[in-house]
Parts: C-alpha cells; sequence; structure tokens
C-alpha cells in the first residue's frame, strides 16, 4: 500500500490541493459530500490559476468516498479542509475511522483550528498548517486559484509535494496563522462589498476599514505577545500605513505584495451568495475574542461581525454596502 492522502473535506480548497496531489502522483481519496463526490466522478477536477496554467484531473485517478470508514482506512496523512466550524466533528470521525498513526494536518482558517484537532486526537500526530491562497469554486468540478502564496505546515509534518504548489514548513505556526489572519480580515469586507478583490482595494475608503481592522488586530497580538508573521515583502505591520495610501501609490507599492486575479472575490462572499455559514466566528470573532480577554478594544472587527451576520440571516447573497456605511468615523 502506498503513502494514502486522505482530504477531510472536499470543498474549494480541498478539490484544488487535493487534485494537485494528485496530478503529482499521490495516492489521493477525498471524504466529500455526496453532491460533490458526483460532480467530481462526472466531470472530474478542471484545476486553473490566475497565473494562466491549467490541469485536468480525471476521476479515475483519485477516490471518492462518502462514507469516513472507508475513506479514513489506511489513511497515512490526512488533510483537514472543512470550515473551522465542522473542526470538532472532522476530529471525532477522524478518531473513529482513521489508523491513530496517521498524520492529521489542519489546513484552514483561523487560529485555533490544530488546537480543536489535537483535543479531539489525543496522542495522536496532528500539525498545524495554513493555505495563503485563495481558491473559488466556478462551476462543476471547476476550481479556480486567484491569488498567489504558499502552502505552509508546522515543522515536522509529512512532506508534501504537487505540481504549481509551494509547500513550506514553519516552526512557530502561531505566528503564521496570525499573519494569515491579518490578510483574512479583509473577507468579511470584500463579501459585504459585492466587489472583486480588484476592485474593492481598488477604493480607498474599503483599504481604510481593511487598515483599521488590522490595527486592532496587531493591537491584541501585540498583547498577547505573538508577532505575524508576513505572506509577502511587504511586512504584515506596515500594511494599515500601506492601505491608506492614495490609490497611484498603493497600485506601485502592493505590485510587492499578494498578487490578485482581477475576476477573484472572497471566499465569505461565495458562501453569503450560496447562502452557506461563513467564517467570521473564526476571522473576525477571533480578534474579538482575544481582545475582550486582554482588554484590547475592537470596535472596527466588532461592526463588520455585526453586518455579516445581518447578511446570514438575511439570506439574500452580498448586501453590496457602501464602505461608508460601516465606517464610523474611521479613517
Amino acid at each position: 500500500m502506498g503513502h494514502k492522502i486522505v482530504i477531510a473535506g472536499a470543498g474549494s480548497i480541498g478539490c484544488f490541493v487535493g487534485g494537485l496531489l494528485a496530478k503529482g502522483g499521490a495516492e489521493v481519496t477525498f471524504l466529500a459530500r455526496p453532491r460533490i463526490a458526483e460532480e467530481v466522478e462526472t466531470a472530474g477536477l478542471s484545476l486553473t490559476s490566475f497565473e494562466g496554467w491549467a490541469e485536468r484531473v480525471d476521476p479515475s485517478v483519485v477516490t471518492l468516498a462518502t462514507d469516513p470508514a472507508l475513506a479514513f482506512a489506511g489513511a497515512r496523512t490526512i488533510l483537514v479542509t472543512v470550515k473551522s466550524g465542522a473542526t470538532a466533528e472532522m476530529g471525532a470521525l477522524i478518531a473513529a475511522h482513521a489508523p491513530p498513526e496517521a498524520a492529521v494536518v489542519s489546513l484552514q482558517n483561523g487560529l485555533a483550528n490544530a488546537e480543536l484537532l489535537r483535543k479531539a486526537l489525543p496522542g495522536r500526530p496532528v500539525f498545524a498548517g495554513m493555505v495563503s491562497f485563495n481558491v473559488l469554486h466556478r462551476g462543476p468540478g471547476q476550481f479556480h486559484r486567484g491569488t498567489s502564496g504558499p502552502v505552509v505546515v508546522e515543522a515536522g509534518a509529512p512532506p508534501l509535494a504537487a505540481p504549481h504548489l509551494d509547500f513550506l514548513q514553519h516552526p512557530d505556526m502561531g505566528a503564521v496563522l496570525a499573519g494569515k489572519l491579518l490578510y483574512n480580515l479583509n473577507n468579511a469586507l470584500n463579501a459585504l462589498s459585492g466587489l472583486t478583490l480588484a476592485e474593492q482595494l481598488g477604493d480607498r475608503r474599503w483599504r481604510r476599514l481593511f487598515a483599521a481592522a488590522q490595527e486592532e488586530a496587531l493591537a491584541v497580538f501585540r498583547a498577547a505577545g505573538i508577532t505575524p508573521w508576513s505572506m509577502s515583502k511587504v511586512p504584515v505591520q506596515r500594511m494599515p500605513r500601506m492601505l491608506r495610501l492614495p490609490n497611484f501609490l498603493f497600485r506601485q507599492l502592493s505590485k510587492r505584495g499578494v498578487r490578485i486575479d482581477r475576476t477573484a472575490r472572497s471566499s465569505m462572499w461565495e458562501d453569503l451568495e450560496k447562502r452557506r455559514p461563513t467564517e467570521i466566528d473564526e476571522l473576525q470573532g477571533a480578534i474579538i475574542r482575544r481582545g475582550a480577554a486582554l482588554g484590547v478594544p475592537t470596535p472596527v472587527n466588532i461592526r463588520i461581525a455585526e453586518a455579516i451576520r445581518a447578511a446570514e440571516q438575511a439570506g439574500t447573497g452580498s448586501p453590496r454596502l457602501d464602505p461608508d456605511q460601516l465606517s464610523g468615523g474611521t479613517s
């Protein structure tokens, strides 16, 4: 038997990363909902990127399973790619069905998922991880990468390799996850705007809100003794200042940062459009909770989180807000 990799949660990130691992020759099993399993079985996987490449993965080269017992049998590495709200449930399924020696790697947004998995899987090898890029589901079996960046996993995790993906190992995943969260604070703003990321970040008013949310998060991290890792050549501590620059200066300096497809949008925008629960509790919510515990005020993040929850409750997709409706005097 080879080194079986299980993608525990075949959503956009899971299908994209798992598909490229399979393209590179890995033995990949997707634990998927029946709808996704049928979609991939019928259409295969079409994986594309803003960089211009395209890969086709025939369904015959991957295993699709809807039964956790079948999916996890013989697993050597498990990549957890479910939304954060499903982490505890997935941990319970892994505990029930996966070999105890299987390495479990969280490739999820937020700060606490690896710790939740460790609690569900005592004594098992669990590693934190982070996917720095954005992937959207564009149609049956079609998944498109819209931003640049590597996959970062905790030092000591099993090595992974796939075409078009950079896998890095890092000794301080707390810093890495904090750095990713600073970028992810824009997910909610993009979802509320209804714009593409390029359009939204091209508007200085939206960038000022993003900067204010980041400044609150940086204050929380300082109080917690965390120095966030920078995903690009622009140090994350300088990002609020850069975001507030006039448009022409921002465009010049942002070329050193994360590259973005002109059509890309955040996954939270997709969640609102598809009437799915968002990860707001693991993004803005994480900053709000830690701020409250440490005595650091987070009013901007609170307003943003409240607006997302209102949009979830309305169930009509992105509310397409004007940034002035959220500013509250933010400059």
